[in-house]
């Protein structure tokens, strides 16, 4: 199984300060055929302008992570919690009993982010946070393992088994993902132009499969994957 997604067929809005793409179901945006994969249940890819961004809001029961690609976001949250971080870093927030946190765009450019919403394995958890700011050179034409499980080696641990991973590739350099014992892969072009499996993806597109990867990046390439279980 092989499907590609072109940005043009996700779902979108324009709220004026927010400008969102949607890869499942959320929102304003509802379409039966993608209420999400597997454990994985949003992911957003974000536009936000500069001095606007999400109020405090209240979360529950969910493993929320969010990656930077370009600008600064803020969080702030009930717990005491608050960062600025900027591109290619990862911030981590399971919502569990319950949190109130909000994200703002306080810096002059325009602030793009993809943020994934993960059920995890039990309710009730006992609400967290974590981020950690990485290099390019921590993601230059390699893997890096931003998300596992707590039993596996990401770099932040949530609940679920769930691997997320982040790659800028030169053009030209070839990599392998394999998907392992998991079900499902969801691979999203963030930025440049790839081959993946011999189908072009252009920036904002993505594909779902249950095959390993060949990645061909056709031009410099910035690229997330999301590797999960059904």
């Amino acid at each position: 199984m092989l499907k590609v997604h072109k940005k043009d067929s996700l779902g979108k809005a324009d709220y004026g300060w927010l400008k969102p793409r949607y890869h499942f179901s959320f929102s304003s945006y509802y379409e039966p055929s993608k209420l999400g994969l597997g454990p994985l249940r949003v992911l957003n890819d974000d536009l936000i302008y500069p001095g606007k961004g999400f109020e405090p809001h209240p979360h529950k029961d969910m493993e929320i992570v969010t990656y930077i690609i370009n600008g600064e976001i803020t969080h702030k949250d009930s717990m005491g919690n608050g960062r600025t971080l900027s591109r290619g870093s990862m911030q981590y927030m399971s919502a569990g009993t319950g949190v109130t946190h909000s994200e703002f765009n306080n810096g002059s450019e325009l602030l793009r982010v993809i943020q994934i919403w993960i059920q995890p394995t039990k309710k009730n958890l006992t609400p967290n946070y974590g981020d950690i700011v990485f290099t390019k050179e921590d993601r230059h034409n390699k893997q890096l393992h931003l998300i596992s499980s707590i039993e596996n080696d990401g770099k932040i641990k949530i609940y679920q088994d769930v691997n997320v991973f982040v790659s800028e590739a030169d053009k030209g350099v070839i990599q392998e993902f394999s998907i392992g014992d998991y079900d499902y892969i969801y691979y999203v072009q963030l930025e440049g132009e790839t081959l993946i499996n011999l189908n072009k993806l252009e920036e904002g597109d993505a594909l779902t499969t249950s095959e390993s990867l060949m990645i061909d990046p056709l031009t410099d390439s910035h690229f997330l994957i999301v590797q999960l279980r059904k």
